[in-house]
């Protein structure tokens, strides 16, 4: 069985802000590295139509190494989007759908195949909601934002963690990697 992680940048007291976290280098080469164990992608609306930014990347590499090896491997990866408000996606190999079936997640789960990632916060939460999360891999930014989206706001019941290992970074960013002790890995 493959495993589904979610993995998100998030500040110090908790938030989660695509515009506000800062990557460098070794930030974009771990998830560079995160996306080649993966095939499948999952996002909500918004951290997907942030994330086709990376198609321009594609389009017009930066010159930087990490940046635009990260750029070639999202896009190469195959995504499914879920929002009930876009009326088409038009990134290749990328499926929208309307609605979260907890058991199409699951049978996807069992196909062969890489791990599936998502990375998108309102799907972070639905999906530990609905006990299909595997792995937890946070990052977490020497960065204090005051305001923002926190990641964990809509979790409807507690749900306790084990520390697999932590990672740290030179940025100052530390990986911790979570198992759900609900989950069958």
């Amino acid at each position: 069985m493959r495993k589904l992680i979610a993995a998100m940048n998030m500040s110090l007291d908790g938030l989660c802000d695509h515009d506000k976290m800062t990557a460098d280098d070794e930030i974009h080469e771990h998830y560079t590295e995160l996306l080649r164990t993966a095939d499948k992608l999952i996002y909500g609306r918004v951290t997907y139509q942030l994330m086709e930014y990376w198609r321009t990347v594609v389009a017009n590499p930066t010159g930087q190494k990490a940046t635009d090896d990260f750029a070639n491997v999202i896009d190469g990866c195959s995504k499914v989007v879920y929002s009930r408000t876009l009326e088409s996606v038009d990134w290749h190999d990328t499926e929208l759908r309307r609605e979260i079936d907890a058991d199409e997640i699951r049978e996807l789960k069992q196909r062969p195949g890489k791990d599936i990632l998502v990375g998108s916060p309102s799907m972070i939460v639905t999906l530990m909601n609905l006990g299909l999360v595997d792995e937890l891999q946070i990052a977490i930014h020497p960065t204090i934002l005051g305001s923002g989206l926190s990641l964990f706001k809509n979790i409807s019941d507690k749900i306790d963690l084990k520390l697999i290992k932590t990672k740290e970074f030179g940025c100052g960013a530390v990986f911790h990697y979570y198992q759900p002790n609900n989950s069958v890995i």
